[in-house]
Formats: structure tokens, sequence, C-alpha cells
């Protein structure tokens, strides 16, 4: 099993770098291909001025000549001089921003999954009963409005109306300047978890084998627990992967409402302000996050269903 699982895992992981080398290419030419330049918002610049400064972040070269160095340097870990922040290079801004991203984005995510995965598990077993239905319609709500709405209507009511929480601020990470954009992030993820664990739940408890456990006389809780449960996760476990790497990213708009460092912040700051390697930097870093989510997700999916484990061999 594990000759199979390795060079499935290299062979993913081969892939990643034109992957990479795509997404880094793509971003580069599009990003100078965007109107503006990194200076024009300073007011009144001399053009010997301009000049000097174009000429010493090399962006007097040709283009082509740019994305040259600029990979010789990615390629060494070196992301640049930030042209907006002249105090941080880039690896230095991203190593601030990326850990709030990340403890945002997997917080959120173990609050959907409890709740979402709960909701989901007793909304099977009462089946078209009261709680089913509310609880999808919930979901379906949840579904329907995005992070972005309710983000202001959190703060709104619970940072001005009630008061209870801060509206804005990190805090070095307090428990409650996290509370409200965790929310804000974990709603949707927590209700497509809820239908996601609930249809298969359903599925498989009309399955052939959960029928005979029963025949058996064995208990309905160990049903559930014993044959139910990993069978029914499947689909979500395959979901996880990419639904993590899409709750990290879709952190952006949410760390601007709730004023937070993450790196979020700074990639929204970096595309207004032209700054190039900036944003190339955590597109880069963005890419290689969601391609390593996505395998170790194919590998957790591969370790729960055998059927999926007999194609990698």
């Amino acid at each position: 099993m594990l000759a199979p699982m390795l060079a499935f895992t290299l062979r993913r992981l081969a892939v990643a770098i034109p992957t990479l080398l795509a997404i880094a290419t793509a971003s580069f030419f599009l990003m100078r291909a965007a109107p503006g330049g990194p200076f024009d918002t300073e007011a009144d610049l001399d053009p010997e001025v301009l000049e000097s400064l174009y000429r010493a972040y090399g962006l007097d070269q040709p283009l082509l000549e740019q994305y040259r160095i600029y990979l010789a340097n990615v390629l060494k870990g070196d992301f640049g001089p930030s042209l907006v922040y002249e105090d941080f290079n880039v690896t230095e801004l991203i190593a601030i921003g990326l850990p709030v991203s990340a403890r945002l984005g997997v917080t959120a995510m173990l609050l959907a999954l409890l709740f979402g995965g709960t909701c989901g598990i007793v909304a099977a077993l009462r089946h078209n009963r009261l709680f089913d239905h509310a609880t999808m319609t919930m979901a379906m709500t949840g579904i329907a409005i995005p992070s972005f709405v309710t983000a202001p209507i959190l703060a709104l009511f619970f940072g001005l109306y009630l008061k209870l929480l801060p509206v804005a601020g990190w805090n070095g990470g307090a428990a409650a300047n996290m509370v409200l954009p965790v929310i804000a992030l974990a709603l949707p993820q927590l209700a497509i978890i809820a239908r996601l664990m609930r249809g298969g739940m359903l599925e498989v408890l009309r399955a052939n084998f959960v029928r005979t456990a029963r025949a058996k006389g064995l208990p309905e809780r160990q049903v559930v627990i014993n044959h139910v449960l990993q069978s029914a996760a499947v689909p979500l476990v395959g979901y996880l992967g990419p639904a993590l790497a899409g709750i990290m990213t879709g952190s952006l708009v949410i760390e601007l409402i709730f004023d937070l460092p993450g790196i979020g912040r700074y990639f929204i700051q970096g595309a207004l302000n032209r700054d190039y390697p900036l944003v190339m930097g955590i597109v880069i870093v963005y890419g290689a996050l969601i391609i390593l989510l996505n395998l170790l997700s194919d590998l957790a999916y591969a370790a729960l269903d055998p059927r999926v484990r007999r194609t990698y061999r």
C-alpha cells in the first residue's frame, strides 16, 4: 500500500511544479498588464526621481528580463522587496500575515466541522422530521448569504449594539477579537458540511451492509458509529482540502472588514498599490497551499475508501 501511495504522491508533486510555474507566469504578466504603476500615487515626482526608482527595483528592464530575474530569485526563496512597505521584504510580510490567516482559517474550519458535522448527522438520523427541515433551511440560508454580508451584520449587532465583542483589531490573537471573524468565515462552510454529512449519512443508512448489521441485532448506536460514520464521511473528506484552502483565501475581505493583519489584507493593499512583488509572493504561497491541501485531501480520501486506494496501484 505504501509504494503505490508514495508513487501517487510523487506524481502529484511533479505536476505541482509546472502548475506553480503557470500560476506565477500568469500572475506576473497580468499584474503588469493592468493600468497604472507602483509609484503613480506619489504626487509630483520629478521624472529623474521616478526613473531612479524604476531602475532601483529593476522595473526599467524589458518585461521578459524582469520575468527571468524574478523566477531566478524565487527559486532561491527570495520574493523580493515590497514596493510599498519600505521596511519589509515580501518574505517578512508573508511571515507576519500567514500565521494570522492560517489561525483564522483552521479555527473556522474546526468550528464548521464540529457543528456542521453534528447537525448533518442528527438531521440524517431524524430524516424528514422537524430538526431535519430546520437544519436544511438554515444550511441553505448560510450558503446563500456570503461572508462579506454576514461579517458587517455580526459586527453591527454584537459589537456596536450589544457591545459584547470588539469589531476590529487583532490584539495578539485574543479570543474576543477572533470570535466575529471566525464565525463569519465558518457559517458558509458549516452549512455546506451539514448538507454533505446529511447526504452521506442518508446514502449509507440505506446500504445493504447497514441493513445486515441491523438484522444481526446490533444496537443502533453501534451501527452508526462502527458502520455508517466512516463511509458517510468519505465525501466530506474529499471536500475538506479545497475547502480549507478556500476558507483561507476567502478571508481576504473578512480581514479587511475586521482590520486583521492577515495575508489577505496585504494582498488587497498590494493589488491596489501595484506592489508587484507582494502580490506575486502571496499568489505563489496561496497556490502552493492549495496544491498541498488538495494532495492531503486525496490521501485521506484514499485511506477511508478502499475503492480509491485500488486506483493508485
